[in-house]
């Protein structure tokens, strides 16, 4: 049977070559192909004749043909970039909002354009930047009208700036002991923070100040609840945003701001560049020599003056000039001959001897309560006593209602004087000195003060009574400004136990007030308003 199969077979396979040829089988698949070829095109050239008969009878409809993928793309993001327009009002002012803008758009060259430009020419990205960056801004500027500014400049940032100055100069006697143990720059440091933690207890900032990694991360939280008050709440929960502008705030602007404000050739520049077209009086140049407890300085400005002497000591005149050069020689003189005192002082080591020399507080001149608080520097002693026993907000409602006082004063003479629009002018100052004095009562009697000037309840509450109803006059706080003066003068904690401190020995000696006034030489200049009273 399988022989049968094989021979029948193959005799058709012969029969079919013999009848057709031996190229046969190539005929018929190419006829196969032939075949499929023709209905493929049979196909197609049915369905473009189909397609072509329903496109034109959707020529009369309404819908326009839609564009290609790429070119509607460009479109689109042309239309986008044609339709952006920026508000560049930012606090409503314009003084204030133009270079604001500068400052914005220079941040956007050095921060970001430098790179991103190198990515991407879409200027979409910026822009959205750009409107963020403006968005926080006016926020900022609308939560910043909210504020009471007044009692932090007045209050808050005085107190802060005196306890850092305070707590520097407690600090500073503590390594003298220590200097030949370490570096004097790494002692102070640590004990600055020693004595930072003794007085505000619970508050030490030693690492965000000595820890590059704990300042980041304390800029980076800072930026954070800087930006939840400031960005729009889609643009905060914008992960990428959030972070991306939170980097650019810390490391790029308050870093680099706070290093600069920290460097102390900056400072010192900036110092220099303040004062270089302002004359330093008289008594003022005395006083800083006569305080300094720096060689060096006191060196250079001695060494200065033998500059000039000899300077002055070349030149040939005559008439009229030469008095003018004996009196300038004469003043050379004297400021060389104190410089050379006081560097003899601090190298004999007679500052120290003589605060040591001066702890019997029984043999010490007694300097009046009036004339402490009308000297620069012995005020300097009694506000640092001040703050140590709790006492600084009356010594400060003090000064407050004396500056009242003075301003109160000269605006009035301005309004006695002649005015074109008087009325307008008198309801203007009225109103400024109301606001003022206002301010001053919030700041210091009224309820909500921190800290509060307690002083008796019926006075206070008939200065209420005048501001509600009265105009301001100068006069209106000095029933309560002699009680808070009678109350530093008579309390034992105020001015009684000041005199019995180191801080009244150090006053003295920084007076030159230790040793007798009889024997004094008039190489010491005056003392300014400081009047000695008696012997205790």
């Amino acid at each position: 049977m399988f022989l049968s199969i094989w021979g029948w077979g193959g005799l058709g396979v012969i029969l079919f070559l013999v009848t057709f040829g031996p190229f046969a089988i190539f005929y018929l698949a190419f006829y196969v192909l032939c075949f499929v070829g023709g209905g493929f095109a049979v196909t197609l050239l049915f369905g473009k004749t189909n397609s072509e008969k329903y496109l034109e009878r959707c020529e009369h409809s309404f819908l326009p043909a839609s564009a290609t993928g790429v070119p509607k793309a460009l479109e689109e993001i042309k239309r986008e970039n044609g339709s952006i327009k920026i508000d560049r009002r930012l606090t409503g002012s314009n003084i204030i909002d133009e270079p604001l803008q500068q400052v914005l758009q220079f941040a956007l060259r050095d921060y970001i354009q430098y790179w991103y430009y190198t990515l991407s020419d879409d200027e979409s990205f910026l822009l959205e930047v750009r409107q963020t960056i403006q968005n926080a801004l006016i926020e900022f500027a609308i939560r910043s009208k909210e504020v009471d500014w007044q009692p932090y400049f007045t209050t808050r940032l005085v107190d802060g700036f005196a306890t850092h100055l305070h707590v520097f100069r407690k600090a500073q006697p503590r390594t003298e002991d220590s200097r030949q143990k370490k570096d004097t720059s790494e002692e102070l440091i640590e004990t600055f923070f020693e004595v930072e933690v003794e007085m505000e207890k619970d508050v030490c900032r030693d690492l965000i100040c000595t820890s590059t990694k704990d300042e980041e991360a304390f800029l980076r939280d800072l930026c954070e609840v800087l930006l939840y008050l400031l960005l729009p709440p889609g643009d905060f929960h914008n992960k990428n945003m959030r972070y991306f502008l939170r980097e650019i705030l810390a490391k790029g602007i308050l870093l680099p701001l706070i290093n600069q404000f920290s460097d102390p050739d900056y400072i010192n520049q900036y110092i220099i560049w303040m004062i270089r077209d302002t004359n330093c009086n008289y008594e003022a140049f005395m006083n800083v020599i006569k305080l300094s407890d720096k060689v060096a300085e006191l060196e250079a400005v001695r060494d200065k003056a033998a500059e000039e002497l000899q300077y002055l000591r070349s030149l040939d005149t005559v008439g009229d000039d030469i008095n003018t050069i004996k009196n300038q020689i004469n003043s050379l003189l004297f400021v060389k001959k104190l410089c050379e005192t006081r560097i003899q002082r601090l190298n004999s080591g007679k500052e120290v001897d003589t605060l040591k020399l001066a702890t019997n507080f029984g043999k010490l001149c007694t300097i009046p309560l009036d004339s402490i608080l009308v000297s620069n520097v012995a005020l300097q002693f009694f506000m640092d006593y001040m703050q140590q026993t709790g006492g600084q907000a009356h010594l400060f409602f003090w000064l407050t209602v004396e500056g009242y006082r003075v301003t109160a004063q000269q605006q009035l003479e301005v309004l006695r004087s002649p005015q074109r629009d008087g009325k307008r002018q008198n309801n203007q100052t009225k109103g400024l000195l109301h606001v003022a004095a206002v301010g001053v009562y919030e700041q210091y009697l009224s309820e909500k003060a921190s800290p509060r000037v307690h002083v008796d309840d019926n006075l206070v509450a008939k200065l209420a009574e005048k501001l509600n109803h009265e105009d301001p006059t100068p006069e209106i706080f000095d029933d309560i400004q002699r009680k808070v003066y009678d109350m530093m003068l008579k309390e034992e904690r105020f001015y009684p136990s000041f005199r019995q401190n180191l801080l009244y020995v150090r006053m003295l000696a920084e007076l030159d007030m230790l040793k007798d006034p009889s024997i004094r030489g008039s190489d010491d200049g005056d003392l300014g308003p400081i009047s000695v009273v008696r012997t205790q």
